[in-house]
């Protein structure tokens, strides 16, 4: 079964992220949004395709950076190409959703724009566009929206939101008052948060009126709606590049967390069951393959004998061969090899920085 797409409703995709835990395959060029992870596509073409036909193809709009915003559109023909929309430098999530809004909103006076980042993993897209659906409904009367995971386990790397009192249950996926938003908890927190059940792992996925998150801006962080209202109204016309390139650098970094919903009183969160994964890292990627009988993923040209609970990636490199390794990572690619133990993925992104000093070339 499909969702018909529904009038009124656009999806923006954040596509500006640097991906740096996915070194070696992430770089300044391709990074990990626009690289194969998981599955047969790379993760925009994943996640646009996952949003069809709720959404169709020229109601979704692409926020990416002026380095890879070329190969968004090859990768992404299917949308029109100005809607590909490359930021001049990042400003974090806040100026991104202002800016998509005014477009929405000049595309669509009553436009609802769903917002979602890039890089996530979520099936089936059945269930993915019926609960957006939910989110849209609830969205179109005015409130501000996001999307709660159930809690697998107790994360320490995702923010939380706390349940209020239930509002409705929607074609049976509940909606409820937001309480609260709490921050990347440490561990003992995570366990108390899993246990008492009324919190949810932040998805990262929002859904309002372009009107009302402009209103609500407006409110909190007026200096943005005003800066950026001259950007948006040039949208479609030649004055939109220059004035993206002239105003945006000037803007202060700051996230839609901390300028708007820290603030907002209106908001609802939708409760996802589906199946939800922002493979932020290699472990992540891990956890979402096949595994032989020992534990073992595999991915490329490789060989690997007599070892368990291990991640052997080939991307384009010369045959990797293993022997006898135990809860290793490696990833090979042309010029770069990387290898870690298990559970220390995290620790990449330092690594990257480091080359960042030192190879930039590799970067």
């Amino acid at each position: 079964m499909s969702i018909a797409a529904q009038d009124h409703v656009y999806a923006v995709i954040m596509a500006g992220g640097s991906g740096t835990r996915f070194w070696p395959i992430s770089r300044q060029q391709r990074p990990k949004q626009l690289t194969r992870i998981v599955g047969d596509t790379t993760m925009i073409q994943a996640t646009v395709t996952r949003l069809q036909p709720f959404v169709p193809a020229d109601r979704i709009l692409v926020i990416a950076t002026e380095a890879i915003a070329e190969e968004t559109r090859a990768q992404l023909p299917m949308l029109p190409p100005e809607h590909v929309i490359a930021e001049p430098v990042g400003r974090d999530t806040a100026p991104c959703v202002c800016l998509a809004a005014q477009i929405v909103h000049k595309l669509d006076p009553e436009g609802v724009m769903i917002l979602l980042p890039a890089d996530q993993v979520i099936s089936p897209a059945t269930r993915f566009q019926e609960t957006l659906a939910v989110g849209a409904s609830v969205a179109a009367k005015g409130g501000l929206v996001t999307y709660g995971i159930t809690p697998r386990f107790a994360a320490t790397g995702y923010g939380y939101v706390q349940l209020g009192a239930e509002s409705e249950s929607i074609d049976g996926i509940a909606v409820n008052a937001v309480q609260r938003f709490v921050e990347k908890p440490d561990q003992a927190t995570a366990e108390g948060y899993v246990a008492e059940g009324t919190y949810r792992w932040n998805s990262g996925i929002f859904t309002w009126r372009a009107d009302t998150v402009l209103g609500e801006l407006a409110k909190h962080a007026g200096w943005l709606t005003e800066a950026l209202a001259p950007v948006g109204a040039a949208f479609g016309t030649e004055q939109f590049a220059p004035a993206l390139a002239e105003i945006y650098p000037g803007l202060d970094k700051i996230s839609i967390d901390y300028a708007l919903m820290e603030h907002a009183t209106d908001i609802a969160v939708v409760t996802c069951d589906f199946d939800w994964d922002d493979v932020g890292s290699w472990d992540a990627l891990y956890d979402n393959m096949e595994s032989d009988d020992q534990g073992v993923r595999r991915r490329g040209d490789v060989l690997v004998l007599d070892s368990k609970d291990s991640l052997v990636v080939n991307e384009g490199g010369p045959m990797v061969t293993a022997i006898g390794i135990d809860g290793l990572t490696v990833v090979s690619t042309p010029d770069a090899v990387l290898v870690i133990p298990k559970g220390h993925s995290q620790a990449v992104k330092a690594l990257y920085g480091q080359l960042q000093k030192e190879r930039p070339d590799l970067t």
